[in-house]
């Protein structure tokens, strides 16, 4: 289900989260972070596998690239620049005192439907669409099930793990570039809002009570 170039790109930024919520302070400390990020980066990326395997399509997943540093088209680099390996780090210096709290918004998936998508839906081969709805239904998927491992992880006293659960959502829901956020924004406004409220009211919760 997960293909080398998306393998790479999971342990990639699982590493490098691992690195920017600890530091290394103690190894301890990095080992427990680098299983929590990654078990909430696969939890994510399976739903979406999952979800796009219903909508008849697939879903790859990758790291968050740029390829422009500006509107102008002039304001282009030759080569994509992996902003989404970055932020990370450099998001550390500003969010210091928050902890765990650091960027995490840094793989976005791309969808390609299946051929028999076509045949399903339209009786021809030469057609085949996945629309904007259906592409935001297949980001919803991930930050739902986040957010449902965020309580499971309270539930069973996994701290670390549901706060980085609800981080990841609370990122990836920024309605920005290719992030899930964005294509959930113009796939379904009004699940854009609902989830949004829901992260909302729990990341308050979380920092009131800590």
């Amino acid at each position: 289900m997960l293909n080398k170039k998306e393998i790479l790109a999971i342990l990639i930024m699982s590493v490098i989260f691992a690195f920017a919520i600890s530091l290394i302070e103690t190894w301890n400390l990095f080992l427990t972070s680098l299983l929590a990020v990654f078990l909430v980066i696969i939890i994510n990326v399976f739903a979406k596998k999952i979800s796009g395997y219903y909508l008849d399509s697939e879903v790859e997943i990758g790291l968050w690239e740029t390829d422009r540093y500006g509107f102008k088209p002039k304001h282009a680099l030759k080569k994509p620049f992996p902003i989404g390996a970055f932020l990370p780090l450099i998001s550390k210096i500003f969010l210091f005192p928050l902890g765990s709290f650091i960027w995490m918004a840094s793989l976005v998936f791309e969808v390609k439907p299946k051929v028999y998508r076509a045949v399903k839906r339209f009786g021809l081969y030469s057609f085949s669409e996945m629309s904007e709805a259906h592409i935001g239904w297949i980001a919803v998927s991930g930050i739902v099930a986040n957010l449902l491992f965020a309580i499971i992880g309270y539930l069973i006293g996994f701290n670390d793990f549901a706060r980085i659960n609800l981080y990841y959502a609370f990122f990836n829901m920024l309605p920005i570039s290719d992030l899930d956020g964005n294509k959930i924004f113009f796939g379904s406004l009004l699940a854009w809002v609902a989830l949004a409220t829901i992260i909302l009211i729990a990341l308050a919760g979380v920092i009131l009570i800590h």
